[in-house]
């Protein structure tokens, strides 16, 4: 069974927004890295619509350094699903999965391969219910934000789910990567 990890960006008072942060090669290199592991990517529409075509383009016109360049070539072949009721097409190796995104997370984690990557906020207390996400990157920007889009709203889960630490990452930028993994005794997982 492949593992699905979920990723984001998020500031010190649990703002996520794409534009928060300032980022570095150093960063830039370590979701480039984290790219490595993963053959899927599970996109909610709005995510999908913020990472292409910039990223597409990127790669194409091979324009950024050298880490954003290898970022968005690695992202760029990793095959695609997007949940979304209202986009009409996608290009490339992108497939779109209009109803029930739990149910189908379900099948592709269940698929021989390696790490499905989620990075969709509005799906995530559905896929977090449904007992779905294994571990939790985030990377936390010395920011507070003071609005935006919460990372979980408030009453969106059934209970709390309890995780372990993994591992830590400081960044000469300040930014703190905070791996978790759902523990082995947790009874909602």
């Amino acid at each position: 069974m492949r593992k699905v990890s979920f990723a984001l960006n998020i500031s010190l008072d649990g703002y996520c927004d794409h534009t928060l942060g300032e980022p570095s090669e150093e960063l830039m290199e370590y979701f480039a890295a984290m790219m490595d592991e993963v053959d899927l990517l599970f996109y909610g529409r709005v995510m999908y619509q913020l990472m292409f075509p910039y990223w597409a383009d990127v790669a194409k016109d091979r324009s950024g350094s050298a880490a954003e360049i290898r970022f968005a070539e690695r992202l760029v072949a990793i095959d695609k699903v997007v949940v979304s009721r209202t986009l009409e097409n996608v290009e490339g190796n992108t497939t779109i999965i209009r109803n029930n995104p739990a149910a189908e997370l379900r099948k592709l984690k269940q698929q021989p391969g390696k790490t499905i990557s989620v990075d969709t906020v509005s799906l995530l207390p559905e896929l977090m219910a449904a007992g779905l996400i294994d571990e939790f990157h985030l990377v936390v920007h010395p920011i507070m934000a003071g609005s935006g889009r919460h990372l979980l709203p408030a009453g969106s889960l059934p209970e709390m789910f309890k995780l372990e630490l993994a591992e830590t990452k400081i960044f000469k930028n300040g930014c703190v990567a905070l791996h978790y993994r759902k523990r082995d005794n947790a009874n909602s997982w």
